[in-house]
């Protein structure tokens, strides 16, 4: 056996390891890695690490063009020639990428149930805001479902230990295939695992696999005593992956309900009350089954506000629905005269008024040990160490990317401003406030920062924000709502000065997918339109045919390009903002 390098493509970062490994492999793909979309990560990766750089060369030599080998030997150069390379743009965009990497990494489902779930001798601590203890006495069972799931079940195993009784998780269709084919194996389970691992919901579409799942987690979980302890597992996805409606509706006849009121333009909440009305488990169902066991629930949130009730339907939390409730979401919609006959039986059944069960509530505790706030804190601890001035906006942002890219030039003119208190484009700012979900009172305390950052004069500011805006779609192209952004916030900053002195900003999904396309999002500066000019790229007609992806794999060869590959986890978007002070 031979040594062999393995690029493991990681938030837009190259990180570097050394394992034995046969000589057989495909180069081709590293070729990919080491020289596509991430080049400026691949050298700030490789410059520190010549010896690897030269083996790598030797590695790769025969499958390499001419222009690839002269990269390669470029990389292995002393410092003084890196530096003529256009540091400072360089350095900002790279830096971008470096937060965007520290905030997915902090949200990875086995680094949250690390931070939020710790073993103290015969006892579990869950950390976080009421920390709270369980005894353990070899009585722990484990449910779960979402896409994060099978990471997060696997580092509770580890934690739990002997402890750990048995348990099941409902997991998307080929996600175990798909780990092992990207090198997460730290993310599986060990081969004698006390968990059973379901798949099902291809293509994130409740089905027979994952209906079957549901109903071994109801089955496990209605055989618990007051001796027990559910650890319940939920991340986003779960909701498909927890199909369970209340006999004798089909999950056929459930699903055409539910696609019926979301094409009718049905609210998140609207939904949510007639799921929870015709499932077992959804709405606190499943705590409901778990009675009298304590029960656990660690959740990875990927929704705006995070919301227990919404998060994968709220499974854990106890919302009472009435049947008036749920007739009148039907009837808004023109649905309440073709529910089936039993749909109409379950509704029958239902009270009239919401009613609580007493001796509910105190067996159930519910954490968020994952969220976009979690990961933007992450990436502002991450500026810090940076020299920048960290600023989170807000967790919160959403509306159409025109009115959010708008916020964003807003911001960065406002911090480029001459003038002492630009009263203009404060009152822009706080108009713009309730359109992309953003309190006046954050927003004022960001302009104050900036302010503030402004007038000291040096180093750079670095704005955070996060959430899940939405793309008004006018035609048939290829993109995504990060990338979308990324390109009108180029546009909203043109006229400021370029780079080095341009604020640069970046918008990724921290699922690693931006829409049907393999990047995360893209990162963009002042000079954008400019740059496109130059390679006859029209990004105007780009963004009418809502074609973003195929702008920005285009311009500059694909560099503008955020691919981190497979992430595990989501907890929506993060947006970075970062505004040199020299930027005016």
């Amino acid at each position: 056996m031979n040594r062999r390098l393995e690029e493991v493509l990681r938030n837009g970062a190259i990180v570097i390891h050394l394992k034995k490994v046969s000589w057989t492999g495909n180069h081709r793909r590293w070729n990919q890695v080491v020289f596509g979309y991430n080049w400026c990560n691949a050298k700030v990766a490789l410059e520190n690490h010549w010896k690897t750089a030269v083996y790598m060369f030797f590695l790769l030599s025969g499958n390499l063009f001419q222009a690839s080998m002269a990269r390669v030997l470029s990389l292995i150069r002393p410092q003084p020639f890196l530096a003529l390379l256009g540091r400072r743009k360089m350095s900002l965009h790279c830096r971008a990428r470096e937060l965007f990497a520290a905030a997915v990494e902090a949200v990875q489902p086995d680094v949250a149930i690390r931070q939020g779930l710790q073993r103290q001798d015969d006892s579990v601590v869950v950390i976080g805001s009421g920390t709270r203890k369980f005894t353990l006495r070899n009585n722990v069972h484990v449910v779960g479902f979402g896409k994060a799931v099978l990471g997060m079940a696997t580092e509770a195993e580890r934690i739990l230990g002997d402890h750990l009784v048995g348990g099941i998780i409902s997991v998307p269709h080929g996600i175990q295939q798909t780990l092992r084919q990207h090198g997460k194996h730290h993310l599986l389970l060990k081969e004698k695992s006390r968990i059973q691992v379901m798949e099902g919901a291809q293509h994130n579409l409740p089905d027979a696999n994952a209906q079957k799942a549901a109903e071994c987690i109801a089955q496990l979980a209605r055989a618990l005593t007051e001796k027990d302890l559910l650890l319940v597992l939920i991340s986003g996805g779960g909701s498909a992956l927890l199909p369970a409606p209340i006999s004798p509706i089909t999950l056929k006849e459930k699903l055409d309900i539910t696609r019926k009121l979301a094409a009718a333009g049905a609210t998140i909440q609207e939904l949510n009350t007639v799921r929870r009305a015709l499932s077992v488990l959804k709405g606190g169902g499943l705590a409901q089954c778990a009675h009298p066991a304590q029960v656990l629930a660690l959740i990875l949130s990927d929704v705006i506000g995070d919301p227990l009730d919404l998060i994968a339907s709220g499974p854990t939390v106890r919302v009472p629905v009435c049947r008036e409730e749920v007739l009148a979401v039907l009837e808004r919609y023109n649905l309440l005269d073709s529910v089936p006959l039993s749909v109409e039986d379950v509704l029958g059944r239902l009270s009239p008024r919401k009613e609580v069960e007493q001796d509910e509530a105190g067996h159930v505790t519910n954490y968020v040990i994952g969220s976009n706030s979690v990961a933007l804190q992450r990436a502002g601890r991450q500026a810090l160490e940076l020299g920048f001035r960290p600023i989170v906006l807000s967790p919160t942002v959403c509306g159409d990317v025109r009115s959010v890219s708008h916020l964003y030039g807003l911001l960065a003119r406002f911090a480029c401003s001459r003038e002492e208190n630009p009263s203009e484009l404060t009152a822009e700012v706080l108009k713009l406030g309730p359109a992309v979900g953003v309190e006046s009172g954050d927003l004022r305390r960001v302009m104050q920062s900036l302010q503030e950052a402004r007038s000291r004069g040096k180093g750079t500011t670095c704005v955070l924000a996060g959430g899940e805006p939405t793309v008004q779609l006018t035609g048939n192209g290829c993109g995504g709502r990060n990338q979308e952004l990324a390109m009108r916030v180029g546009l909203e900053l043109r006229g400021l000065h370029p780079l080095p002195d341009s604020p640069v900003f970046l918008s990724g999904g921290t699922d690693g997918q931006d829409g049907p396309t393999e990047a995360a999002g893209a990162i963009t500066d002042a000079g954008l339109y400019e740059e496109a000019q130059k390679q006859q790229l029209d990004i105007v007609s780009f963004l009418k045919n809502n074609d973003s992806f195929t702008f920005f794999t285009h311009l500059s060869g694909g560099r503008n390009l955020v691919v981190p590959g497979l992430t595990c986890t989501n907890v929506m978007d993060v947006h970075i903002l970062l505004i040199p002070h020299s930027a005016k």
